[in-house]
């Protein structure tokens, strides 16, 4: 896997992964960058600096702010492993689902925050929808190496499983309840509904319900990470109070 940004290797490079090589851009001094280098020479990583080009090249965009590192694929947890952590935190369950996101930057920064709001766990498609690329692991501010992420076959199932297991699973659309009069204390899952066709019908018709966010302008819409990120806000400042 190939991963891009200052932050994103740098959060790699913390973690517990096999990392395979670091390329850093030759010349480029950036304190960033030198953090970058020492971070790589103690885990005793394979370094080599080289012309912005061959960046560019690794990368498949010219968005690398100077850093590229090549490590094995994402590790993706099970459902288990995120009630293993909120177990282990004492925690109420929070996890977001992700019906068909496609675009890497809105899951990206959808772990970004899943990760900022303590969510245990974030649930992805394995077809239909965009996997933990380098472009999800850069927009995410290295969030994905924090933030448990389960792929699984079918979203529908999934849903069944974590109802099974007394989570109440929400849906977010337009027309449902006002999400800061549900309550979202217990055990809850986050549906995030794809960028253009939103929530797919059955996997709405199977959630508990649907909140809507309140919204004030004349743009009847979020973006589906908005939408996440002001859902996962709404959950924490319930159980905060």
């Amino acid at each position: 896997m190939i991963v891009y940004g200052k932050n994103a290797v740098k959060e790699a490079l913390s973690g517990d992964d096999v990392i395979e090589k670091v390329l850093i851009e030759k010349g480029n001094f950036d304190k960033a960058l030198s953090d970058i280098v020492k971070l790589a020479k103690d885990k005793r990583a394979v370094l080599q600096f080289v012309d912005r080009s061959v960046l560019t090249q690794k990368a498949g965009t010219s968005n690398h702010q100077g850093a590229v590192l090549i490590k094995g694929e994402f590790d993706y947890c099970s459902i288990d492993d995120i009630f293993n952590l909120a177990k282990s935190k004492g925690e109420k369950l929070l996890i977001v689902i992700c019906d068909s996101i496609c675009d890497p930057h809105n899951l990206g920064a959808i772990l970004r925050s899943a990760e900022c709001f303590g969510a245990h766990g974030v649930i992805i498609p394995k077809h239909r929808g965009c996997p933990v690329n380098g472009t999800v692991i850069k927009t995410s501010a290295g969030a994905s190496e924090h933030i448990l992420v389960s792929k699984v076959t079918n979203i529908n199932d999934a849903i069944r499983e974590l109802k099974e297991r007394n989570v109440w699973v929400y849906a977010t659309d337009f027309d449902g309840e006002d999400i800061s009069k549900t309550d979202l204390v217990g055990d809850v899952a986050i549906v995030i509904g794809n960028e253009g066709d939103g929530i797919k019908r059955l996997t709405k018709e199977l959630c508990d319900a649907t909140v809507t966010i309140k919204q004030y302008g004349k743009v009847n819409s979020l973006n589906a990470s908005v939408a996440c990120g002001i859902s996962l806000y709404e959950v924490t400042r319930q159980r905060n109070k």
